[in-house]
């Protein structure tokens, strides 16, 4: 069985969805790329049954896809869902006929829900926002929630914690398929500083510390191989902090990859 082309992507947009979530979809895999010299991805939104959706803030959207597309995706991106409320069976068969025909599915933050309804992540790794980590582990006992992750790959299936660590999902995925060089430049575009081949935070190999914010100097600053720096390329803080140093806020996250 012929794998599906990654790069065919459907993102799932549903009535009450957090627009941002969506919006680092389009702004990843869907704006045109011409200096990166790569065939590009092909992002088509769906929904589940084409009426006009709500999304927060009093945002209307109108998909101009349906679940059709599902059938030709490579890659199917869930980027959140009500975590109360059931996903409907039709897009759960969806999403396990497309993963079974090679298909790779991806959430962002509460997103993970539907992935789980479908049954695939049993007995797989997961992640989700922190607020939603008890709750999943809860419901599905067969999924291994690691609740201090950015993000997690398994292969065919991805997981991100909450809403802005679906970018750096994202730029892992694109760092996946095209290498450290594109992830890199897509991620300069786009206001992400630093280089993911180097970058602690966001290249997902194993334990990290994130970004955290150096409350003396006023700068970001991230803990590397050489010490506590400001990035890019900026002069260290004066205060250069222990671990316990109330001068930077840590954040422990970590990514998996």
């Amino acid at each position: 069985m012929a794998l599906r082309d990654p790069r065919k992507l459907a993102a799932m947009a549903y009535d009450g969805m957090g627009t941002f979530e969506l919006g680092i979809v389009s702004e990843v895999f869907g704006l045109s790329r011409p200096e990166l010299n790569v065939p590009w991805y092909e992002l088509r939104v769906f929904s589940l049954d084409r009426a006009p959706l709500r999304g927060t803030g009093g945002i209307r959207v109108q998909a101009p896809y349906g679940m059709g597309v599902l059938r030709s995706a490579g890659t199917i991106i869930v980027p959140g869902w009500h975590v109360d409320e059931a996903p409907p069976e039709a897009l759960l068969r969806r999403l396990r006929a497309a993963h079974a025909a090679g298909a790779r599915l991806v959430s962002i933050c509460s997103g993970v829900f539907v992935l789980a309804d479908t049954g695939l992540l049993d007995g797989k790794r997961a992640t989700t926002h922190w607020r939603y980590a008890e709750r999943l582990a809860a419901r599905y006992p067969r999924i291994h929630v690691e609740v201090d992750r950015l993000y997690v790959d398994e292969g065919s299936i991805l997981t991100s914690a909450g809403s802005a660590a679906g970018i750096d999902l994202c730029l892992h995925i694109v760092r996946r398929d095209y290498g450290a060089e594109v992830a890199n430049s897509v991620a300069r575009r786009i206001g992400m500083a630093g280089k993911l081949n180097s970058w602690p935070s966001r290249c997902g190999n194993g334990a990290r510390r994130a970004w955290r914010r150096c409350w003396h100097g006023r700068r970001r600053i991230w803990r590397g191989r050489c010490g506590w720096t400001t990035w890019p390329g900026g002069p260290r803080c004066r205060r250069v902090p222990s671990r316990a140093s109330s001068c930077c806020r840590m954040a422990r996250r970590r990514t998996s990859g």
